[in-house]
């Protein structure tokens, strides 16, 4: 297995911690909603992969309760010390630094999860048959992640289109996988998880919703020095300073829905 570490394309600026921080309050009814229908619940250990900023180890402590633990793992210190800051409130919960590719715990999980991790990994089978080893017979393993090909505006906006079409291919040229979510499930059995189920979520944002161009704009935003230098357009074409305003007009003047990508879940468990 290569160990080299995942080639994060968005950073941990204080503007891309902002970020995600709106993009997971986007996405935590579905997120609990996955992690309620995979099974996650009371007095399991979890391993949360890719933890960042530790939404989804708060969630997952809701979930299993005081009689439970939550061992969230990431590679970026100063993520991993923002999470630290945040977890008074779920003190099942540890942080550890560590590659997914090669970090073990000598105890078994009852679970392990993972949020818009796989995306940035082209041997993710080689890290889910890793990370199988660490939950024990039977055990539950749950990845999600989002199909970008499903995001639009509806009617169709053509400054949406367009930055959509400026996120997908700054993703694919930094070696990430957009549409990851679409193969979850074959990803899954690829690493040997039996018994594997999926399904998406997808959220509609009225043309009013100041969500819609604040998550297209904010993620145009951090993968803008990535875009440039891919050479897919340039800081005029690009317009950063007033991007997330001129599609909030945009939207608003067609009277367009917009539908951020879908977030798909799927999980299997572990043979016994």
């Amino acid at each position: 297995m290569t160990q080299t570490a995942p080639n994060y394309a968005l950073g941990s600026s204080d503007q891309e911690i902002a970020r995600l921080d709106g993009q997971a309050a986007s996405i935590e009814a579905a997120t609990r909603l996955l992690l309620r229908a995979a099974g996650v619940g009371p007095g399991m250990r979890v391993l949360d992969l890719g933890t960042g900023l530790g939404h989804v180890a708060g969630l997952v402590a809701e979930l299993v309760g005081p009689g439970g633990q939550v061992v969230g793992l990431d590679t970026s210190v100063k993520l991993l010390e923002v999470a630290r800051t945040r977890a008074a409130d779920h003190p099942q919960v540890t942080y550890v630094q560590g590659d997914v590719r090669n970090w073990r715990d000598a105890e078994p999980f009852d679970a392990v999860v993972g949020r818009l991790i796989l995306f940035h990994l082209p041997d993710a089978v080689e890290v889910l048959r890793h990370q199988l080893t660490a939950l024990r017979p039977g055990g539950l393993m749950l990845v999600l992640d989002f199909d970008l090909g499903s995001s639009r505006a509806e009617p169709a906006v053509p400054l949406v289109t367009q930055t959509l079409e400026w996120v997908d291919a700054a993703f694919r040229s930094a070696g990430a996988n957009p549409v990851m979510g679409t193969g979850l499930a074959m990803l899954l059995e690829g690493a040997g998880l039996a018994d594997v189920q999926t399904f998406g979520i997808q959220g509609y944002l009225a043309p009013d919703d100041p969500r819609g161009p604040a998550l297209l704009g904010g993620v145009v935003g951090a993968l803008a020095t990535q875009i440039i230098a891919a050479g897919i357009a340039t800081p005029e074409q690009l317009g950063i300073g007033t991007l997330t305003q001129r599609i909030a007009a945009a939207t608003q003047a067609t009277g367009a829905v917009v539908l951020p990508p879908a977030l798909a879940g799927a999980w299997g468990r572990r043979a016994s």
